[in-house]
């Protein structure tokens, strides 16, 4: 009996060890701070707003028990670029999300924007990198520590991005959502979801944003980012993106408890995607497979990678995994190991795919070979 007690404790100890280890960790970057201000324009000064506004973001994922925060600050202090990025990855973040406010000399312009990490030759988006790459001029030995950049120079900005593709497309995923939800608690314009090379992002080994919240150079705009109500509004909507990316692809069979409203709007059509390939569009990708397996109903598939590069479907290219299929979204291939009907199958797959190495696999879901959310496949 003895025995028995003992092996149910050590169990239910190392189930309960798993649970904890397996929260979804957001890493949240206020940017600028200290000696930096970022925008200051109207008496709107960016560090403030950007700090006010994540720590009202922490506050409300931190209601969720599943979910771990991490700061890169929490107070006004100066954090250099290289040293955000080093507590990202060595917290193994799973997501990692840097809140900014714009600023153009066109003080009319207005409206917010989400980036992720790539190549873009779009003026207004170096632009826009150069502007918040500029820190790095009050770090010490900044070209020793990043390589010889210099933010005044296009082709270090686009020289950054090149190797940054591993998580390119879950990094869109999570600003599409971000986009979606501004659209839904705020008026603000939706200037959508864009491509260029930061700094801060250049390092960091999971799927990460850059949000540009607003403009501080908009007078009217700016009251809005420097007021309570503005900060509560955009709080909510990036906790809101947050929790509905994790429902996806952190745990997708859950029953739906969320602590705060997670539900995506359905107006698709609002949320605009500029100067990056498309996610996905309503006319079926270009296919390639090695194995051709029926897409009518729903099908589970484990997307293994995502790359500006094409390659053979063959199990050589992918470590002996089969069957293997390749969708083209622009100029973004998207390759996937298995076919699957059943849910907890495919689970098994993803097991297998990162037993082989790739770690940053995850479950997607297609109805008659369009692309479906996941929790609503298994429902």
């Amino acid at each position: 009996m003895f025995k028995k007690i003992v092996l149910v404790a050590i169990v239910m100890h190392f189930f309960s060890g798993y649970s904890q280890n397996q929260k979804f960790k957001v890493v949240l970057d206020a940017g600028h701070g200290g000696k930096d201000y970022g925008a200051v324009y109207h008496g709107n000064i960016e560090k403030n707003i950007a700090l006010k506004t994540v720590l009202k973001v922490g506050a409300i994922l931190e209601k969720d028990p599943q979910i771990d925060v991490i700061y890169t600050r929490k107070s006004d202090v100066f954090i250099e670029l290289q040293q955000r990025a080093n507590i990202a990855n060595k917290s193994k973040g799973s997501i990692f999300v840097s809140m900014h406010c714009n600023a153009n000399k066109n003080q009319a312009a207005s409206g917010n924007e989400t980036y992720v990490m790539g190549i873009t030759r779009n003026a207004s988006n170096l632009e826009v990198a150069k502007n918040e790459n500029e820190v790095v001029t009050l770090e010490t030995d900044y070209k020793i520590k990043y390589d010889g950049f210099d933010p005044n120079s296009p082709e270090s900005v686009i020289g950054i991005s090149i190797l940054q593709e591993e998580h390119l497309d879950q990094s869109i995923e999570l600003a599409g959502r971000v986009q979606e939800f501004f659209t839904k608690k705020t008026d603000n314009k939706n200037r959508g979801v864009k491509q260029a090379g930061f700094l801060v992002l250049r390092q960091i080994t999971m799927p990460r944003v850059l949000i540009e919240m607003g403009f501080v150079s908009n007078k009217e705009e700016g009251e809005f980012l420097n007021s309570e109500e503005g900060q509560d509004k955009l709080a909510e909507a990036i906790a809101g993106a947050i929790m509905d990316y994790k429902n996806e692809f952190f745990n997708p069979s859950n029953n739906g408890n969320d602590k705060i409203d997670s539900k995506v709007i359905d107006k698709k059509e609002d949320v605009i995607v500029k100067d990056i390939p498309k996610k996905e569009s309503p006319n079926k990708p270009i296919e390639k497979s090695n194995d051709k397996v029926s897409d009518k109903g729903i099908v589970f598939k484990i997307q293994i990678s995502a790359s500006t590069k094409e390659l053979a479907t063959t199990p050589s290219n992918f470590k002996g995994l089969s069957p293997i299929s390749m969708e083209a979204n622009g100029s973004l291939y998207k390759y996937f190991y298995a076919s699957e009907k059943n849910y907890d199958t495919a689970k098994q797959k993803l097991e297998e795919a990162k037993q082989k190495g790739y770690n940053t696999a995850f479950i997607v879901a297609y109805k008659d070979g369009i692309k479906i959310r996941i929790t609503d496949a298994i429902k």
